[in-house]
């Protein structure tokens, strides 16, 4: 629930409405937030390993109105829905990004709801990103139905009116940390891209027209016209 001061806490309860301190993933609980305006994620610091994938399948069945993802540590993530803006702006970014992939024939794309878990073991999904297909070949069948178990070679994150540029810093340092290739931060508010790359510094690019691909997806080019308008 929200606080008078703005800050977000949260209240579990199992189904008899009693308080849960331990508590098991797969067991019927009720997130309560009185207010979602705010549009700012809970966090949640559940006391219990990281969930399994059949684990994290049941919590989110729970909230499927909203985003939910998972940190290496086992806190739990709700995000409410983007604004209709940033959906748009993102869909921009999934159709151009899925024409060039569609004519390249090496990889294939990825929209906000496709959940990976990463080497370190959270569970994220970038807004848009890129796979070579045989790397999803050599994945166990079980995986390929479900969750990859692996880190896209390419992601972009966009940032919406109400994300904290440090929070989403932190998500593509992960990415990167955990074997992307390359990865872009697109903050329309500021008009600038952030680039990341494996052992470099993010690079900052301030009121581009276009951003280039490079390494697992040299050849692709954005146009970010529509992203800022």
């Amino acid at each position: 629930m929200l606080t008078p001061g703005g800050s977000v806490t949260h209240l579990l309860r199992d189904a008899a409405g009693t308080s849960a301190r331990a508590w098991q993933y797969t067991e019927l609980m009720q997130l309560v937030v009185e207010d979602f305006e705010s549009m700012a994620p809970v966090i949640l610091n559940p006391n219990g390993v990281p969930m399994n994938d059949e684990e994290f399948v049941a919590f989110c069945q729970q909230y499927e109105d909203c985003f939910v993802e998972c940190t290496a540590e086992g806190e739990i993530i709700i995000m409410p829905p983007n604004f209709s803006r940033t959906g748009k702006q993102n869909s921009k970014i999934i159709i151009r990004l899925g024409v060039w992939a569609e004519k390249d024939g090496r990889g294939e794309v990825y929209d906000s709801s496709a959940g990976f878990r990463l080497p370190n073991g959270a569970r994220r999904s970038p807004d848009a990103s890129w796979i070579r297909k045989d790397r999803v070949a050599a994945l166990p069948k079980k995986q390929q139905e479900g969750f990859y178990h692996l880190c896209p070679d390419f992601v972009i994150e966009l940032r919406s009116s109400t994300d904290r540029i440090n929070r989403l810093k932190a998500k593509m340092e992960e990415y990167i940390a955990n074997g992307a290739e390359l990865g872009w931060l697109i903050d329309p508010e500021e008009r600038a891209v952030w680039v990341y790359r494996p052992g470099r510094a993010a690079e900052c690019i301030v009121n581009p027209e276009r951003i280039p691909g490079e390494g697992p997806v040299a050849g692709f080019v954005l146009e970010l016209a529509d992203v800022w308008a």
